[in-house]
C-alpha cells in the first residue's frame, strides 16, 4: 500500500515511514519502500537515515535492508504499561480462561480498527487470526463491534470511515447500514458476537469494557469454535463476561487510565 503522506509535517511524514517498516513484517530494503511511498527519494532516505541515527530503526551492515530499532522496543513496553488494559485485565481474563476453559481476547480500538493487546489461550487451542500486537477489523470482529456500539457519534462516524466490509466470510456485514443495525442490537443487549464473520468456524461473545461515562476502554471476549460450542452455550456466560468488564473497568479509572469523562 503506498503511502498518502502526512499532514503533521516532518514528525507526521516519520511516523508513516516506521509504518512502512513496520507492515512489511520483515527487513526491507530502499528500494522496496520507495516503490510503496508517496515520498521523493531524497525525502524518503533523508527520514530513513534520521530515524536510524535516532536508533528507532536500524539497518543490516551487510543487506542495507532496514528494520524497527531496538528503541521501539523499550517504548512499546513502556506503552503497553502506561495505555494499555492488559496489566490492569491480566488477574481477570486470567480468571475467565481458567473457569471456561476458552480463548480469551482483551483489545482496543486504534483508529478504528482492533488492537489486540492481550490473549489466553483455551486448554485446547484454536488456530485464530487474533493475537496480542496484531491488528484486526472492527465491522467483523465482536470486540470491534462491541466497541464501535458505545463510541459516540462523531466519534463511530470516524470509525466507520476506517472500515473496508470486505467479505471474509459469507456471514461478514456487507456495509455500513448493517453495520449500524447491528450495533444498535448489541447497545440493546450489552454485548456482541461474531457470528463466524472474520474467519470460518470462529464463533465469540464479547462485551465492551466502559468507562464510568459510557465510553469504551477497550473489549474483551470469549472465543471458540463451531467445533466446541454454540452462540447459544457463549452467551450463557455473558454475564460473566460483563462482571469481569466492570471490574476491569473499575480498576482502570481508579488507576487514573488515561481516559476523561
Amino acid at each position: 500500500m503506498a503511502s498518502e503522506g502526512h499532514s503533521d509535517g516532518t514528525v507526521g511524514k516519520a511516523l508513516d515511514v516506521l509504518e512502512m517498516v513496520a507492515g512489511h513484517g520483515k527487513p526491507v530494503r530502499f528500494s522496496e519502500l520507495l516503490e510503496h511511498s508517496s515520498y521523493p527519494k531524497a525525502t524518503l532516505y533523508r527520514l530513513l537515515q534520521t530515524l536510524t541515527k535516532q536508533h528507532m530503526l536500524q539497518q543490516d551492515p551487510d543487506t542495507g535492508a532496514f528494520m524497527l530499532g531496538v528503541r521501539l522496543v523499550r517504548l512499546a513496553h513502556s506503552a503497553w504499561s502506561q495505555s494499555s488494559l492488559a496489566p490492569l485485565a491480566r488477574p481477570y481474563i486470567d480468571a475467565l480462561s481458567r473457569e471456561t476453559g476458552e480463548t480469551i481476547h482483551l483489545a482496543q480500538l486504534d483508529r478504528g480498527h482492533v488492537l489486540y493487546v492481550d490473549k489466553r489461550n483455551a486448554v485446547r487451542a484454536i488456530e485464530m487470526f487474533a493475537q496480542a500486537g496484531k491488528v484486526g477489523p472492527a465491522y467483523c470482529t465482536g470486540v470491534g463491534k462491541a466497541m464501535l456500539a458505545f463510541l459516540d457519534e462523531p466519534a463511530l462516524a470516524e470509525a466507520l470511515k476506517e472500515q473496508t466490509y470486505y467479505q471474509h466470510t459469507p456471514h461478514t456485514l456487507k456495509n455500513e447500514a448493517e453495520l449500524r443495525a447491528e450495533l444498535e442490537r448489541i447497545r440493546e443487549r450489552g454485548y456482541a458476537f461474531d457470528r463466524e464473520e472474520h474467519e470460518p468456524g470462529i464463533i465469540c461473545c464479547a462485551v465492551p469494557i466502559l468507562s464510568r461515562g459510557g465510553r469504551p476502554l477497550g473489549a474483551m471476549s470469549l472465543t471458540t469454535s463451531t467445533n466446541r460450542s454454540t452462540l447459544e452455550q457463549l452467551e450463557a456466560r455473558a454475564g460473566m463476561l460483563l462482571e469481569a468488564a466492570g471490574k476491569i473497568a473499575t480498576h482502570a479509572e481508579s488507576w487514573r487510565f488515561p481516559e476523561r469523562v
